[in-house]
């Protein structure tokens, strides 16, 4: 009898983001840590789809549940049941090399701590990963740069860019594998107004652009204006969910 070859996860789940597949769909997620009178419930009964392109934010106290959804929709942890699709991969299934895989090449990951190599420029910080998932490192190195509006200080350290920079920096290094998912932890929660607007302008028009979609954990709910869906979260579960019917450029908000 003739044994079906085993597909490439990765390759299946490009053909899955071609044919449509929303770029996240959460079914029946719960995340628990511990057991006994210590066991807690950081997630529970989460249900949550994401289109392509879109830009969602979740907003919701400390605590609620933001973050751990955020590490398991990058496979940075595991649920303990329900179902993560990313690009139509289910990727609960993923173990060892092939989760580690799934998050080098196809998730994007922003903090608020911008995590730059203080003793590498800012186009080398880039080119780290874009050597480990693909060819002309460089040249995908500075287009990232040059997207992001830092192409002219790829030749400078960490310490000799302002905050903006520094995160405008983390963000190309996120995009420079053209990743389908960007996820953001409280990105702008270190920089002032100015700044983080054009962080914030920076991942809507990534968004836009249709190559990544965006996932942006925030306590400020003043960013919500920008999104294109809100998802709110309390106690471990999605609230409410609500589209933003006319979402403002991010030059406008205030904080």
């Amino acid at each position: 009898m003739n044994r079906r070859a085993d597909v490439d996860p990765l390759t299946a789940a490009e053909a899955a983001a071609s044919s449509g597949a929303p770029a996240l769909r959460m079914s029946g997620v719960g995340k628990t840590y511990g057991s006994g009178p210590g066991r807690v419930v950081a997630l529970h009964d989460v249900d949550l789809e994401v289109r392509p392109g879109e830009f969602v934010v979740l907003l919701g106290p400390s605590g609620s549940g933001k973050t751990t959804l955020l590490n398991l929709a990058g496979g940075i942890e595991e649920p303990s049941e329900g179902v993560i699709e990313v690009a139509g991969l289910a990727i609960g299934g993923l173990k060892g090399k092939q989760r580690t895989v799934f998050r080098r090449d196809r998730v994007g990951f922003v903090f608020q701590f911008f995590n730059l190599v203080p003793t590498l420029t800012a186009l080398e910080n880039v080119e780290i990963m874009a050597e480990l998932t693909g060819p002309d490192a460089t040249a995908r190195s500075r287009r990232a740069l040059g997207l992001v509006g830092v192409g002219d200080v790829g030749d400078r350290f960490p310490g000799q860019l302002s905050g903006g920079q520094q995160q405008r920096v983390a963000i190309a290094r996120a995009i420079v594998k053209e990743p389908p998912l960007l996820l953001c932890d409280e990105p702008t929660g270190s920089l002032d107004l100015a700044t983080g607007r054009q962080v914030l302008g920076v991942l809507r028009e990534l968004a836009r652009e249709g190559h990544h979609t965006v996932l942006l954990v925030t306590h400020n709910s003043e960013i919500a204006r920008m999104a294109d869906r809100v998802v709110w979260l309390r106690s471990g579960a999605i609230s409410r969910s609500q589209s933003v019917a006319h979402p403002v450029e991010a030059s406008e908000l205030q904080w």
